[in-house]
């Protein structure tokens, strides 16, 4: 597992077609523990998915620097979008990211069970519903077994029902297999169903506007009401 620290001293959106460079970080500091949940909430638009590439390395063009309490920290990402080959298998969409050998199919396999898609491993994506394909996404983050996962927004554009379903399944699969994750929402009610830590984001430049514990157990983040009183606590704290 891994902490993270982020701090970004300068992270600006350059000038183009007549609109001015834009500062989007500034003076900025994240802290994350080891085998925390961490949900980073804020609209759509502010730079949440820009700070996870910055953590995931794939943004190197800012000011700053990212510290892994591990040495060679393994990341997992799931994204928007589900991006799964069209065509490769489910089975072989989730070993992609692995390392080739019997063991890591057995893993993948392994965590599709838990994912529900025991009967699935030979189906090409087109022949899924999104959910299910997002449940694939999520079975190949975490076969990986990463020391950190990012995940931006992996149940938007769902109904309702089944992105509580995923939330239902994504909290047992950490339960089962704790990792630290940073986790990206606009959702408030989202945030507090499956976070132990809100981290409320404003701006631009962005900045830290509340962090909030969640203190909820595991039971009462799946009763509604206990959730929805919470989130009236957190919007009302602003």
């Amino acid at each position: 597992m891994t902490g993270v620290t982020l701090e970004i001293a300068a992270k600006t959106f350059p000038a183009a077609h007549g609109a001015p460079e834009r500062a989007l970080y500034r003076d900025f500091r994240l802290d994350v523990a080891d085998r925390s949940f961490v949900a980073l909430l804020g609209p759509s638009g502010l730079g949440k998915t820009t700070l996870l590439n910055m953590l995931a390395g794939v943004d190197r063009d800012f000011r700053g620097r990212v510290a892994f309490t591990a040495k060679e920290p393994r990341i997992g990402y799931a994204f928007q979008s589900p991006r799964l080959l069209p065509w490769r298998t489910v089975l072989d969409n989730v070993t992609l990211p692995l390392p080739a050998g019997a063991e890591q199919r057995e893993r993948a396999k392994t965590v599709l069970a838990e994912m529900g898609l025991s009967d699935a491993h030979n189906v090409f994506p087109e022949r899924l519903s999104l959910g299910m394909q997002r449940r694939v996404a999520l079975a190949r983050a975490f076969a990986l077994e990463p020391d950190l996962l990012l995940m931006d927004e992996p149940f938007v554009s769902l109904d309702e029902a089944t992105a509580e379903r995923l939330r239902d399944l994504l909290a047992d699969l950490i339960a089962r297999r704790p990792t630290t994750v940073l986790f990206v929402t606009h959702d408030s009610r989202e945030a507090v169903r499956l976070a132990d830590r809100v981290v409320v984001l404003g701006g631009p430049p962005v900045r830290i506007e509340r962090d909030v514990r969640v203190e909820l157990s595991a039971e009462n983040r799946r009763r509604a009401d206990d959730v929805d009183r919470f989130r009236g606590e957190l919007l009302q704290a602003g």
